[in-house]
């Protein structure tokens, strides 16, 4: 009985690293990953309601 939950659990996570690896290289994503990619060499903005000079 154990090993078929080990199983079934084995499964669920390998099905749920793929699901997750399609998402992540999906085209929809790229212009967002892009943007996130370039944030730190862009310009610092100060984030509101801090007191830099």
């Amino acid at each position: 009985m154990i090993g078929i939950v080990r199983g079934v659990i084995t499964l669920v996570l390998m099905l749920l690293f793929v699901a997750l690896t399609l998402w992540a290289w999906s085209g929809r994503r790229k212009k967002l990953f892009d943007a996130m990619a370039r944030l730190p060499i862009e310009e610092d903005v100060p984030a509101p309601g801090s007191k830099l000079p």
